[in-house]
């Protein structure tokens, strides 16, 4: 009887654990290069990759020549990172945006519902919306006034982001609609905009689909709502929750699309890029990113449902195929072909799961 009540006991207390106790079975799968580069452009670190309806492949990498161009009292640079397009066979289509103003350093690319093509570039301060037709469609943010880019200090131009104000919540945010090396955007089913501002403010920026500033949230800090080095990517599920990853508190939290904290997932290593699939049955991709300066560590992939319940990972650091260096961008439009976007290999790999 004793035994008996142990095990039931056991039993009972492994049902309770939560996500971040959960074991994570390894998910077979194969990965190829996807891509056809022209014998005259390559790669650098990929900062983003992403999908649209067509099937079309987009890639934001950190290659070119940047300049800098010295006026009488604004020099500016431009030029160090490039936005190409690649048809669903992986034939290169165009390039678009070249030597335009705000690519500086590639960070993020995301196809939204209208197979708009938005940019985030972390070094100036700007997310840039194209249409289909690959012309500018809309800017939030701005490039500071002068060199070094971006300005030393908390926001555009070095001006300082201004804290909340006194006997505001934690997480209460920075009313600013410029950024601080920017690092994600996501949109929800009524078209308003949410940047993950990111490396410099650790907060989340909402705009209407007009690009008017709403609010904000999130401050430096370890309190739900807070955010450790930075709030580094973002996802927004059918529902309009809004995940955001927190790699230096270990976690993904989870709010409502007013900012209200509802929940954290755990236990998945410190996660770098998200995507949530389309559809109906909704899961959740998370990288476990290793990072730069350490090959060796970490690299692995996990599949999550929204309520943080691990389904499973894939993949390891390394540089070979099917290994991963620091994985900056997931897009997942089909649950089970991934398209990877890495830093350290300078590649994207698609990934089918089995």
């Amino acid at each position: 009887m004793k035994r008996f009540l142990l095990a039931l006991l056991a039993t009972t207390w492994l049902g309770a654990l939560p996500a971040s106790a959960q074991t994570a079975p390894e998910i077979a799968f194969d990965a190829v290069n996807p891509l056809n580069l022209p014998d005259d452009i390559y790669l650098g670190e990929v900062g983003g990759v992403a999908t649209n309806s067509k099937g079309d492949i987009f890639v934001y990498t950190r290659t070119g020549h940047p300049t800098i161009s010295i006026g009488t009292a604004r020099p500016f640079a431009h030029g160090g990172s490039r936005l190409f397009q690649f048809d669903r066979n992986g034939k290169f289509v165009r390039e678009i945006g070249k030597d335009i103003y705000g690519f500086l350093f590639a960070q993020q690319v995301r196809i939204d519902p209208q197979d708009n093509i938005w940019v985030v570039d972390q070094m100036s301060n700007m997310v840039m919306k194209f249409d289909p037709e690959g012309h500018v469609a809309l800017l939030l943010g701005r490039k500071a006034e002068a060199v070094p880019v971006p300005a030393r200090g908390q926001g555009a131009g070095g001006a300082a982001i201004p804290a909340p104000v006194s006997g505001q919540p934690v997480g209460a945010g920075a009313p600013a609609d410029l950024f601080n090396r920017p690092t994600d955007v996501a949109f929800d089913a009524a078209g308003n905009i949410y940047v993950a501002d990111g490396v410099g403010n650790q907060r989340i920026a909402k705009f209407d689909k007009n690009g008017v500033f709403i609010k904000s949230w999130g401050s430096k800090g370890a309190d739900p709502g807070q955010f450790g080095a930075s709030a580094r990517a973002i996802a927004i599920d059918a529902q309009g929750n809004v995940y955001a990853a927190d790699p230096g508190n270990k976690r993904i939290q989870v709010f409502d699309s007013n900012g209200a904290f509802k929940s954290q997932i755990t236990g998945i290593g410190s996660p770098q890029a998200l995507c949530i699939t389309p559809g109906s049955n909704q899961v959740l991709y998370a990288s476990n990113s290793n990072p730069p300066n350490d090959i060796d560590v970490a690299g692995d992939i996990y599949k999550l449902k929204l309520d943080g319940t691990v389904i499973g990972k894939f993949g390891r650091a390394g540089r070979a195929a099917k290994e991963f260096n620091f994985v900056n961008a997931i897009d997942c439009r089909s649950e089970n072909d991934l398209y990877i976007g890495e830093i350290g290999n300078l590649r994207v790999q698609k990934v089918s799961l089995h």
